[in-house]
């Protein structure tokens, strides 16, 4: 037997960093994502020879290890013997002691669009059928921000496991305590066709570590910096302008609300943006675009730009000379996907 998982990455349309603790714990957090047709995907086949085998076919990277847990945290694969190591703590001991895990995500480490904590939610998905696991939408999605922010000690939010978990277009709410509220929004299809068509997603070719931004983030709001709080708190209302506009349908708003964010965006933490992403925003504003903001924690990666009207096609010529990609894309409503063969 074949054991698969598939779950979609996400973009983040407003209210970024808010989830991410102290800011979550002291004053609550508020996102609005939606899931698009890009997925991480992870396989697993049991073997009977005692190995355990990694194949990151996205990045042409294998590694064999004996099955004895845990397995070492070495800088090597971290974030996939982090799941494992989890699995065989919590659950027991695996059907098969060896077995070779095969991955692949559908957009480039550090590009912004969750694919770290994608990947997570993806593995602990094919453990999952695999083990039979009785994990909820809420248990999967805590457990996978417990195995990366507690286990492997690595900085970043919450709202990338619940977005790959729940799947769809959610308005997320985090509070202290580990409490998060996943609000799943009902747009009408055509004001989402809309969104579709009007939202471009640009991959600069460039990645960043998003440990680093996200850290400065949350040192300035334990160091009480004015500046980085009071823009947090914008997104925070950034959010929910942005959940009224869909809701009403006033889809043409979202670029102003996109711009509003991302003027905020830069005063949280430095290394948000740089000349280059500068350039890139001030030329897809000249060609059509109403705003646009840069996915994830900032740095590099995707950018998304609304483009009202038909100004799309004049906002992707312009990018075209920046030598980054236009993805395409769909939204999607399903969360995490799994399946046996």
């Amino acid at each position: 037997m074949i054991y698969r998982s598939k779950a979609p990455l996400r973009i983040g349309l407003a209210g970024g960093g808010t989830d991410v603790s102290p800011y979550s714990e002291l004053y609550g957090g508020a996102i609005l994502n939606a899931t698009i047709s890009l997925y991480a995907r992870a396989s697993i086949e049991p073997l009977s020879d005692g190995k355990i085998i990694f194949d990151c076919a996205d990045r042409r990277e294998t590694a064999t290890y004996d099955a004895v847990y845990p397995l070492p945290l070495d800088g090597k694969l971290d974030i996939l013997k982090g799941v494992i190591n989890r699995v065989q703590k919590d659950f027991g001991n695996l059907p098969s002691p060896g077995f070779k895990l095969t991955t692949f995500v559908d957009a480039p480490a550090g590009s912004g669009l969750g694919t770290s904590s994608t990947l997570v939610v993806a593995v602990l998905g094919a453990f999952a059928e695999w083990m039979k696991l009785p994990l909820g939408e809420y248990d999967m999605a805590h457990l996978a921000y417990s195995i990366e922010r507690e286990d492997l000690q690595q900085a970043g939010g919450k709202q990338d496991q619940y977005a790959a978990t729940f799947g769809g277009v959610n308005f997320m709410e985090f509070y202290k305590g580990d409490k998060v509220i996943v609000n799943p929004l009902r747009i009408k299809e055509i004001n989402l066709h809309e969104l579709e068509n009007n939202l471009v997603l640009f991959y600069t070719s460039t990645s960043r570590l998003s440990s680093t931004i996200i850290s400065e983030q949350q040192k300035n709001v334990t160091d009480k910096n004015d500046d980085s709080i009071e823009a947090m708190h914008h997104l925070k209302e950034q959010a929910v302008m942005m959940k009224e506009a869909l809701l009403r349908g006033t889809i043409d708003k979202i670029g102003e609300i996109l711009n509003y964010g991302f003027e905020y965006k830069k005063k949280m933490a430095k290394g948000i943006t740089n000349p280059q992403l500068d350039e890139i925003y001030d030329a897809a504003r000249k060609a059509g675009a109403s705003g646009g903001k840069i996915s994830g924690a900032g740095g590099g990666g995707f950018m998304i730009f609304y483009c009202p009207k038909n100004t799309r096609f004049a906002v992707v010529d312009a990018l075209s000379g920046f030598g980054g990609d236009v993805k395409r894309y769909t939204f999607t409503n399903h969360g995490i996907q799994t399946w046996s063969i």
